[in-house]
């Protein structure tokens, strides 16, 4: 019994997709941080804090470190931001950072990606490829089994 109408070739289809969407996604991301990284203002700037979220009762890893990263902006206003993957094993609080901003929106768009910290580049990257060659994998399943 199929549960897909065009069974097996429907769900290569559908959940390539899927994770395509996701890596291009992560393609975006990384696309922008590479900007900031290339073109961006720079400024010296901290670890202000590291704070736990609680993502849900219903969510298999429940807990997440976040970290909180602050700057000092041209115009004299302090600026905090979070950055997706500052890297493996995190920033103390207090702790130097190289901060490519955004002048436009340096709140939201700031990375602490560069020397010392390419988590930020590393992390989007692997999801995008890994998951576009999942993504492809599939799609290719999909167009043998049309025709």
């Amino acid at each position: 019994m199929d549960v897909l109408p065009g069974g097996t070739a429907t769900f290569l289809l559908l959940f390539g997709l899927f994770l395509g969407a996701f890596a291009v996604r992560s393609g975006l991301r990384l696309a922008r941080v590479l900007r900031l990284v290339r073109s961006g203002e720079r400024a010296e700037g901290r670890c202000a804090r590291r704070r736990v979220v609680d993502r849900g009762s219903d969510m298999e890893n429940r807990y997440r470190t976040e970290y909180v990263f602050a700057f000092r902006a041209p115009d004299g206003r302090e600026v905090e931001f979070t950055d997706h993957a500052p890297g493996p094993f995190g920033f103390e609080v207090g702790a130097p950072v190289r901060v490519s901003y955004d002048p436009a929106d340096p709140a939201g768009r700031a990375t602490v990606a560069g020397p010392g910290s390419w988590g930020p580049i590393l992390m989007p990257t692997v999801f995008a490829v890994v998951l576009g060659l999942f993504a492809l994998g599939l799609l290719a399943g999909f167009v043998a089994m049309r025709f």
